[in-house]
């Protein structure tokens, strides 16, 4: 919940306070929210399979970026790939 509360915080300092939302069942937002005194809410639109299909796609463009990057590296030295 601290690191949670700590995230969301950071995120208020250059955001400011906007609504929460998240779609599993993990308890430390709704408590880090509370303590904030933001707004929260889950939402469960996603079913499995969608769900599924999203994370995939989303390791795909990871992998896609990660092989670009094996190709075509960076020339700066000791490059973290922070500014990609």
């Amino acid at each position: 919940m601290f690191v949670a509360e700590r995230f969301l915080s950071g995120l208020i300092r250059i955001h400011g306070k906007r609504t929460v939302s998240n779609d599993d069942e993990r308890t430390w937002y709704p408590q880090a929210c509370r303590f904030l005194s933001l707004e929260h809410h889950n939402h469960y639109f996603f079913d499995k399979e969608e769900k599924s299909i999203i994370e995939r796609t989303i390791q795909y463009i990871k992998v896609r970026t990660e092989s670009f990057e094996d190709y075509f590296q960076c020339r700066m030295k000791n490059c973290k790939l922070a500014h990609v």
